[in-house]
């Protein structure tokens, strides 16, 4: 098993503000979210907010990757490519972001409703959210990661939904995706026991009805192979003595255009 690494306090000091910058990022997109909007436009949007506040985005260039965020519309469940393409009224969005501060990463993904959708939809998205929370509570010294996996799928099979298999959550530090794997869906007290100074990314991926996934011919965007909708929800967090701390958060009365990032070293 890869070696699942531990942070100190200097390196939580930069994922805090690595995350909370992704975090002002996803307000600033999700403030301008409406039909009309190109995804290309809202990935200007991003970009623009992680570079003010003095860090990288962290998908630019990433194996390849030609954007600042996944943009993810309706079907389609992760690393969709950002382009002129317009949302229109009644669809939905996942929006997935990072951004690296001073050598650290954070990583955070929300879902949006583009207006009014169906009743449905709402309560896909609701019980992503829900799942993601689900999940973090799941976390704490002497749990195991298949405790956290299995809170995220009973959320999803009391609400009726898929539970994607093919991706899932990550460990995070220094680079992006770390060990260990984290699936949404599995069995409680198997796996890794977590211990304090684990980071984590946790990101519950349902879709309306099958778990089955297809990639299309950019070589990005995963899709739904049974074309139902999916929403994704997602955040950084660290194991700590009293539990999971989420480092994804926007400061409270803080917004993108006011935020100064100072290092805490």
């Amino acid at each position: 098993m890869a070696t699942v690494t531990r942070k100190s306090h200097a390196q939580l000091v930069k994922m805090r503000r690595a995350g909370q910058i992704t975090a002002l990022a996803l307000q600033a997109v999700a403030q301008a979210i409406h039909a009309g909007v190109s995804t290309a436009e809202l990935d200007r949007i991003a970009e623009k907010t992680i570079r003010g506040l003095g860090a990288v985005p962290s998908f630019k260039g990433y194996h390849g990757y030609p954007a600042s965020i996944c943009a993810s519309i309706n079907d389609e469940i992760v690393h969709g490519i950002p382009s002129r393409r317009q949302l229109r009224e009644g669809d939905i969005v996942s929006i997935d972001a990072g951004a690296i501060w001073r050598g650290y990463q954070g990583d955070s993904a929300i879902t949006v409703a583009v207006d009014q959708v169906e009743p449905r939809v709402q309560a896909l998205i609701q019980a992503t959210q829900d799942g993601l929370h689900a999940g973090i509570a799941a976390v704490r010294v002497g749990a195991t990661l298949g405790d956290v996996s299995h809170a995220i799928q009973a959320v999803a099979d009391a609400a009726g939904f898929g539970v994607v298999r093919e991706y899932g959550g990550h460990g995070i530090g220094a680079a992006m995706h770390e060990p260990p794997r984290i699936p949404n869906w599995g069995a409680p007290g198997r796996g890794l026991v977590l211990e304090t100074g684990m980071t984590l990314a946790i990101e519950p991926m349902y879709t309306m009805r099958g778990y089955e996934t297809r990639v299309l011919s950019d070589d990005w965007t995963v899709v739904t192979a049974d074309g139902s909708w999916a929403a994704h929800w997602e955040h950084t967090v660290a194991v700590t003595e009293t539990g999971a701390e989420i480092l994804t958060l926007v400061p409270d009365g803080a917004g993108a255009e006011v935020v100064e990032v100072q290092d805490e070293n």
